[in-house]
């Protein structure tokens, strides 16, 4: 089995920074593109920004320059640096992967269980 989790989340003040962590782990011989997800209340889930196992990452406009993707293939993690936090920032936070866990495998997708953000003064 895979699993994904999510840390770092927290409550924060408007302008202020948080670091989320997602770790992987279980067996896993590959991981291709990672990405973050947020899901405000009320809200669809939206794609926050995504990383290929190699090559350029991809941010949603709303968190550009603000927000910043990374990842450490040798330890299957990835990061997302979030600075200038703003309200409309709160959500919960999700990392999604495509990871293939056998070398004749299929790759799929997997989800974190999510870690909260709230930005309020």
């Amino acid at each position: 089995q895979v699993q994904l989790v999510e840390s770092g989340g927290g409550l924060v003040q408007p302008g202020g920074s948080l670091r989320l962590s997602c770790t992987a782990s279980g067996r896993i011989f590959r991981i291709y593109a990672m990405g973050w997800y947020r899901q405000a209340p009320g809200k669809q889930r939206e794609m926050v920004a995504a990383i290929p196992s190699n090559g350029t990452a991809g941010y949603a406009d709303s968190v550009k320059g603000r927000f910043t993707i990374s990842r450490d293939n040798a330890k299957n993690a990835m990061y997302l640096q979030m600075n200038s936090l703003k309200p409309e920032d709160t959500a919960a936070y999700y990392c999604r992967a495509v990871i293939q866990s056998g070398e004749v495998a299929t790759a799929t997708y997997y989800w974190g269980q999510g870690t909260q953000v709230t930005v309020s003064s």
